[in-house]
């Protein structure tokens, strides 16, 4: 899994769409759908960190594969989103990768399935360095990081 350009290229969801439409290689953007919750047996002081947005786990909600020409917008993949997310789950960012083939054909079916099941874990586990994360606007964001 990849991602299609740097962040620094990427300002906005979009970009990326952008820039994954350009390339040579046929691919599937994979995106996790997450929110962040507070672990069981919190404590006071995580508890006021939650409460200024810091901390949390983070939980994925829902997950999808889509060919870049398959998403027209950003503002179109969050209205998508809400016919797929249950009630009092409101996802909070949008983890993305992609997933590259070749000239001649994309990652098949299984690959992609296994590469989406790997970024969800991977996410739960906290382990989201090589994945683009974009709020609710479509902005990136930066985990981790003062």
């Amino acid at each position: 899994m990849t991602t299609p350009s740097t962040t620094h290229e990427i300002q906005h969801f979009d970009d990326l769409l952008r820039a994954a439409r350009a390339q040579a290689e046929h691919q599937r953007l994979l995106l996790v759908f997450v929110t962040a919750e507070l672990p069981e047996g919190a404590s006071a002081a995580q508890r006021e960190g939650f409460a200024r947005g810091e901390g949390g786990a983070l939980m994925p909600l829902m997950c999808v594969d889509k060919l870049p020409a398959e998403i027209a917008s950003f503002d179109t993949l969050v209205r998508e989103s809400r016919e797929y997310q249950l009630p009092g789950q409101d996802w909070q960012l949008i983890f993305a990768a992609a997933l590259v083939g070749t000239s001649a054909s994309g990652p098949s079916d299984a690959q992609t399935d296994s590469a989406l099941n790997r970024m969800v874990e991977s996410i739960k586990g906290g382990v989201v360095d090589g994945y683009l994360a974009f709020d609710r606007s479509g902005q990136p964001v930066q985990l981790g990081r003062a």
